[in-house]
């Protein structure tokens, strides 16, 4: 026979087994956050301007940019990935959220369990260049300098850890190169004295990199990417060259805390890749050096997975480390 609190306890259960998904109709019915890793200013800015300003009309909300910067981006995603999951937080994230993950001994967050993927929002590849001094026109002439050159050739990145730095170990590991680095506070400074002559090469963003190319005080050996750049068509890639399995590319997406409802996600991935998808907002990005993209969240997450997993050993093998 039931007692009167079996009863109580049997209706609580019922009652949760049959409540409506917390998600609140109508999403988004305010202003969406958009946590950004970096300080204002940056490349990230142009692109999350361009693309949040043509979703408000659709999504009907506005965006709130919120820049938190540091830690190489780690104080934004820790900070998402314990927002509630309410679809009203979201982050913009870059290719750091998986090299973090070989780079840090121990994370606040997990870049895979913590978050959903929304998409991947662009792909954007580097330009390995020499400074004319330098007697290589391919990146076969390079390796070779590099083990005829008395401690090999100098290399340049925007820092320890970062996707420049990360490119040349790929590229040490892939094809034997001896080479010395030095890491610079930026690309700035970097490129300053690759122009300069102080170091012997690099792999700038294609929009850093372009402009001393074509005003022939850099030579490009090879684009970083799967395919050849239209800023530098007639620049072959690195895989092109005999190193079919040589790839790097920067790149932005959007993610949100995990638990997010996947109607919302549904809704932001729809909207989001409508937009990538316009000709005058993939012509922008491609101004800018990159290329929309616009994938699932499925085909994000997969990516972010194998990104982490081709990193760490590379990361592992240069010693690099933010710690």
């Amino acid at each position: 026979m039931f007692q009167r609190h079996d009863i109580l306890r049997l209706l609580s259960a019922a009652a949760l087994t049959f409540a409506p998904p917390a998600w609140p109709q109508g999403y988004p019915a305010k202003p969406i956050r958009l946590v950004l890793p970096v300080a204002p200013g940056g490349g990230s800015d142009i692109i999350v301007r361009i693309v949040t300003q043509k979703l408000i009309p659709t999504v009907g909300q506005q965006f709130v940019i919120d820049y938190r910067g540091g830690a190489n981006g780690n104080i934004a995603h820790d900070l998402v990935a314990k927002a509630a999951p309410d679809g009203y937080t979201l982050l913009w994230v870059n290719a750091g959220i998986a090299t973090n993950a070989g780079l840090y001994r121990k994370l606040n967050h997990d870049p895979v369990k913590d978050f959903t993927p929304i998409t991947q929002l662009t792909s954007q590849s580097y330009v390995f260049v020499a400074h004319p001094s330098v007697p290589v026109k391919s990146v076969a002439e390079f390796v070779a300098l590099s083990h005829v050159r008395k401690g090999g050739l100098v290399y340049a990145s925007t820092g320890a850890g970062s996707l420049p730095h990360l490119g040349m170990e790929l590229l040490k590991i892939q094809a034997g190169v001896a080479g010395i680095h030095i890491p610079y506070k930026g690309a700035g400074p970097a490129l300053i004295d690759l122009v300069g002559g102080q170091v012997d090469v690099m792999m700038p963003t294609m929009i850093s990199g372009t402009p001393f190319v074509k005003a022939g005080k850099l030579r490009a050996l090879g684009v970083t990417s799967a395919t050849r750049s239209t800023l530098l068509p007639s620049v072959p890639t690195v895989a092109e060259q005999g190193f079919p399995r040589f790839e790097v590319s920067g790149w932005y997406g959007m993610l949100a805390p995990a638990g997010t409802s996947k109607e919302a996600i549904a809704l932001l991935n729809t909207e989001i890749v409508k937009v990538l998808r316009l000709p005058d907002v993939a012509e922008r990005i491609l101004h800018d050096g990159a290329v929309a993209v616009g994938n699932t969240p499925e085909a994000f997450g997969a990516y972010i997975t194998s990104e982490i997993a081709k990193w760490r050993p590379v990361i592992k093998a240069s010693g690099a480390t933010a710690d």
